[in-house]
């Protein structure tokens, strides 16, 4: 069925999933009307079972899907880059300040409130897929670049999602299980390189500098000893798993990685295709004041305890009490779920089978970094050199909400 802009109000609540009949000039009529409007522009249509279709499930299309909640986040922090840009830029590279054969990563752990969290929060917006805060335990880091001490990339691990079935099928997890050894698992919701270094494919290099000494001490250090906020008890983590999902679709950073043997991720399954992206900030901020005005439980309900779901919740909730389907959530971009193992035994460990994990063969990340680098860096930058043309200003660029309402820079993804 194609829908014209001039469609009657009438034909699009019962194309949308209308379960409830709302006065036409009524505030509810009037936010579903942006709703649709929105979800229009962005391109997506309904098949004949009245599921959400995304317009082309591509990498560029995945990207543009995600333009509009980009563009508001950089106009929200336009304020912060103009204080704090122009002393950061120095910390990014010109494709003339890269020596190939000389990089050197070094992971810097990022405490809060420091010039190290400005320039991770300042690099964080070139992702094409906007960067979430992450939630609960978190692990952040600057990768530079030694031999230049320029900024290489981002990684930063956080808390896993409770539910996530490609993980959870291949442990074996009921969700008494689930529960007690979450814990152990930690999912890198920031990862990747930033120009020039992601032209030489130092995505990958990042990606495996996760499976190190290095990052299994800092975990340890910070929250083996840690007590539960509701148990009180301890923990006693072990960080034998970290898991990530591509941003666009299928990864050619994390399929078959592989250094010398040894698999650093592989692929365990895909999404269903649910979330909120497609929702951006300003949308959901009226959605919010809708539930607010009607007095629903969930506008506030986002303190510990409620879950990192709050968001998804309360978009579903606003969409109930305006007679929208819940389908509407499942927007079909399915994210391949990768999987990386710090500890030989970590399924036994995370099914209850064994109390210790055992950790072979893990590396530092300056060993890393040198196998890192001859594997894949200095062929890239041989192949092609295209990195050498690459200009801070060109990275300035990229944090303008009007390039990427048009469209004319291509943002950094993650995966």
């Amino acid at each position: 069925m194609q829908i014209e802009p001039e469609t009657p109000l009438w034909i699009w609540e019962e194309y949308m999933g209308k379960t409830n009949f709302i006065p036409a000039f009524s505030p509810e009529a009037n936010l579903k009307r942006r709703v649709r409007t929105h979800l229009k522009r962005l391109g997506f249509s309904r098949d004949d079972d009245g599921n959400l279709l995304a317009p082309v499930d591509s990498k560029e299309s995945i990207r543009s899907l995600h333009r509009v909640q980009r563009r508001e986040g950089l106009i929200k922090q336009k304020p912060f880059l103009k204080d704090y840009l122009a002393d950061l830029l120095p910390y990014f590279a010109d494709g003339a300040d890269v020596n190939v054969s000389e990089i050197r990563p070094r992971l810097e752990l990022i405490e809060a409130g420091t010039w190290q969290s400005d320039l991770f929060r300042a690099a964080s917006l070139s992702w094409s897929v906007p960067v979430s805060q992450g939630f609960g335990r978190r692990l952040r880091y600057l990768v530079w670049d030694e031999s230049n001490n320029k900024l290489m990339g981002l990684l930063a691990l956080g808390d896993p999602v409770f539910n996530l079935r490609a993980r959870d099928e291949l442990i074996g997890w009921d969700v008494r299980d689930r529960e007690k050894r979450l814990v152990n698992v930690m999912d890198a919701y920031v990862l990747g390189a930033i120009p020039p270094y992601n032209f030489l494919l130092g995505g990958k290099l990042i990606a495996c500098l996760i499976r190190t000494k290095d990052v299994r001490a800092d975990f340890s250090k910070k929250y083996a000893e840690t007590r539960g906020i509701i148990s009180k008890k301890k923990k006693h983590a072990q960080l034998v798993v970290v898991t990530t999902s591509s941003s666009l679709g299928r990864s050619s950073i994390y399929n078959r990685l592989k250094l010398e043997k040894q698999q650093y991720f592989r692929s365990i399954g895909y999404t269903g295709g649910w979330g909120h992206f497609h929702i951006p900030d300003s949308l959901f901020a009226s959605l919010r004041d809708y539930l607010r005005d009607v007095d629903h439980e969930y506008v506030n309900a986002h303190k510990f305890g409620e879950g990192p779901n709050w968001r998804l919740r309360t978009i579903r909730a606003a969409f109930d009490k305006l007679g929208f389907d819940a389908d509407l959530l499942k927007h079909g971009i399915q994210r391949e779920v990768f999987l990386c193992k710090l500890a030989t035994n970590a399924e036994k460990v995370l099914r209850g089978e064994v109390d210790r994990a055992h950790y072979r063969n893990l590396k530092t990340v300056e060993e890393v970094g040198e196998i890192a680098r001859v594997r894949w860096m200095e062929g890239r930058a041989a192949r092609n050199p295209v990195y050498k043309e690459w200009t801070v200003s060109q990275f300035e660029q990229m944090l303008s909400p009007r390039t990427v309402q048009n469209g004319d820079a291509v943002a950094i993804s993650g995966g």
